[in-house]
């Protein structure tokens, strides 16, 4: 009659820690990267490489978000990846940055040379 009532928490960690991928970098915000995503065109699958600076992360253990931001033709362009995607082959530091801010929103209203980030060296 009595059921053993399950933590719902402790069964999605236990999930999630099996769904983690093990060889993701140290990522911070204002660090440049470099990501190897998959694409599906049709049936046909290739591997695309995306640059640019991380505006904002957002934590939440497996559902991980990071939010890209590139300028294409003095356009700005922003995508939000999620980390441990299967679609994300690999994800490189070229470069880190030195910020005070969790947030670097303020990098959208700004083009050319202001949108540098000093290079933190060490």
């Amino acid at each position: 009659m009595y059921r053993k009532l399950y933590n719902k928490n402790s069964i999605i960690n236990t999930v999630e820690k099996d769904l983690k991928k093990k060889a993701i970098p140290v990522i911070d915000i204002g660090d440049s990267i470099k990501m190897s995503i998959m694409i599906q065109e049709g049936n046909k699958q290739r591997i695309q490489t995306v640059e640019g600076v991380i505006i904002s992360k957002h934590k939440s253990q497996l559902s991980t978000t990071i939010t890209v931001r590139k300028t294409l033709q003095n356009i700005g362009v922003e995508r939000v990846y999620l980390i441990y995607s299967p679609l994300i082959k690999s994800i490189k530091v070229m470069r880190k940055a030195k910020v005070r801010r969790a947030k670097l929103y303020y990098l959208r209203s700004r083009s050319g040379k202001a949108t540098r980030l000093k290079t933190k060296f060490n």
